[in-house]
């Protein structure tokens, strides 16, 4: 089995009708500067049939992932346009990868 990233943290967010696009476009433009940035090992973005949108992020520990959002804002605008498509955010839920047989 391959090694596998220390710390995972699934979000969760209701978005605002019409706001979907806007949210995914600045998901992806953030996450990828987390990872050509900051260490991010990347994510995954899902619509479940609730309604409720979830994203999967990797990161090599818990420490990373604090450094990396300690620095300053790597896009603001993509930042702010997140924050606009958002109706309500839920709690995160850290997790601790045990078995990884995703297909790479």
């Amino acid at each position: 089995m391959k090694a596998m990233p220390g710390f995972a943290v699934i979000y969760r967010w209701r978005l605002k009708p019409g706001k979907e696009e806007q949210f995914i476009d600045a998901w992806v433009r953030i996450t990828q500067l987390y990872v050509e940035h900051r260490g991010g090992l990347g994510s995954r973005l899902h619509k479940g049939p609730d309604g409720i949108w979830y994203a999967y992020a990797q990161w090599a520990s818990a420490d990373a992932r604090t450094a990396a959002f300690a620095g300053p804002s790597l896009d603001a605008d993509a930042g702010s346009r997140m924050r606009d498509a958002i109706a309500e955010s839920f709690d995160e839920i850290v997790l601790r990868p045990v078995a990884d047989l995703l297909q790479h």
